[in-house]
């Protein structure tokens, strides 16, 4: 009988299997982790090209070295594979698959819910199995713990159940993988002791909660708060703009008092795979529990109009130049979500270019992070990044900053570019002010 002290035991002393499933921005981090650790890890994705890569040493992420891939897939720590009957092959399996929206923002888990049914088919005793994707409170122990205990086996002695959140932050530096604490919650005490141990040799603090569902809870909670302050600086840029208060001059005086205060940043809408998404999935489990959540409604609702009042903002920007929007040159700077990654996950810059092309303005990228668009689930745009240079600057009738990235040459777009409109606040924190640049 395999015990959790013989699990733990495998576990520290590195002759242990763990499983990845969904190489993307959360779960290629996460392998390359355990893979460095001295884990032996099998990567598991839908995506050919993905695994094709990565065996050959490739990343196709740009913040998760080439090097680093090529290291673990020399040493045979790590090799990526799309046969799912190999899960079997895995002690540990790890889910960070998507859980998107549906068009009427509902819970989309059937990423999960295939997942899950994929696993059940190969479960053995002594495997354990943690659900990393963000969703909505009692997903693990609804939707995977029922497909799991089908098989026959006891959760808690014959195989382990956890629920651990992703806190990928991209491109952030400083608070790597192995330096953002890891909330771990487990369905029963043993498997709560055993996903801690594991997280435990990879990451420098582990947080253990009472129960999968606290976890769960813990990372909407993080989500919303931020999606709800960002919301409410986005509300007041629009009030302040009117008044003719600059917002970011009021958040700088606000922060500089000591207590009861934490600085949140207006922008043109809400991007990556948390903030955007994950409010909406408390919205509707609370709905089975007769609760309206109006706050976090209201804070998508301010959210999601940001690309268009960028849009309203640029259009009046040139019809204060005689222009139409309809027929104009516009050059969107940025389409990564955030600065200095190649991240386009539910960036606004998607959304803002449809709305261009919408009204007739014939729209454009720059990015030197993304020199292509894929087709997405919500947007095929088909485009390409176009090359910043002086003359190619001046062929547009107005320039859109939605993404700061370190590597535009904003002293350059200054000069050269006829109307800009700043959605990050980047050209004016440069002092780089003038008429033609407006703050959106």
């Amino acid at each position: 009988m395999i015990t959790v002290g013989d699990l733990k035991q495998r576990i520290e002393s590195r002759n242990y299997t763990v499983g990845v499933i969904g190489l993307g921005y959360v779960g290629l981090p996460l392998a390359c982790g355990f893979g460095d650790a001295g884990f032996r890890v099998l990567g598991f994705d839908v995506d050919p090209a993905k695994v094709e890569q990565l065996n050959d040493g490739r990343s196709y992420i740009g913040y998760i070295p080439a090097e680093q891939v090529a290291g673990l897939v020399g040493s045979g720590r790590l090799r990526a594979l799309s046969d799912f009957a190999r899960l079997g092959d895995a002690d540990a399996i790890i889910v960070c698959v998507p859980t998107p929206l549906t068009d009427h923002r509902e819970p989309d888990l059937r990423y999960v819910e295939r997942t899950a049914d994929d696993i059940a088919r190969t479960l053995r005793p002594g495997q354990l199995v943690c659900l990393v994707s963000t969703t909505y409170p009692g997903t693990t122990r609804e939707v995977l713990l029922p497909r799991f205990a089908a098989r026959g086996l006891q959760v808690g002695s014959d195989f382990f159940l956890a629920y651990a959140p992703e806190r990928e932050d991209p491109g952030n530096t400083r608070y790597t993988f192995a330096r953002i604490p890891k909330v771990v919650g487990g369905v029963t005490p043993a498997c709560l002791e055993l996903a801690s141990t594991l997280y435990r040799q990879v990451v420098e603090q582990v947080v253990t909660v009472s129960s999968e569902s606290v976890a769960e809870a813990t990372k909407v909670l993080e989500n919303i708060y931020r999606a709800v302050n960002i919301a409410l600086v986005n509300e007041l840029k629009v009030v302040f703009r009117r008044m003719g208060i600059d917002v970011w001059e009021v958040i700088e005086a606000a922060r500089t008092k000591p207590f009861g205060f934490q600085a949140f940043s207006p922008g043109p809408g809400l991007g990556g795979h948390c903030i955007p998404i994950d409010p909406f999935y408390l919205t509707w489990k609370a709905r089975e529990f007769g609760v309206t959540t109006r706050f976090i409604e209201l804070a998508g609702e301010v959210n999601s109009a940001m690309p268009a009042y960028v849009v309203s903002c640029l259009a009046d920007a040139l019809n204060d130049r005689q222009k139409a929007l309809k027929g104009s040159k516009v050059l969107v700077l940025g389409v990564a979500y955030k600065a200095d990654v190649d991240d386009v996950r539910e960036s606004p810059a998607l959304e803002i270019l449809s709305l261009l092309g919408a009204k007739g303005a014939e729209a454009t990228y720059s990015d030197p992070h993304v020199p292509g668009l894929r087709p997405m689930r919500r947007h095929d745009l088909g485009l390409r990044s176009v090359p910043l240079t002086p003359e190619s600057l001046r062929r547009y009738d107005a320039v859109v900053l939605v993404t700061d990235h370190s590597a535009f040459p904003y002293r350059a777009i200054h000069e050269e570019a006829q109307l800009i409109i700043d959605s990050r606040h980047a050209f004016h924190r440069l002092g780089l002010t003038g008429a033609h640049v407006v703050m959106a």
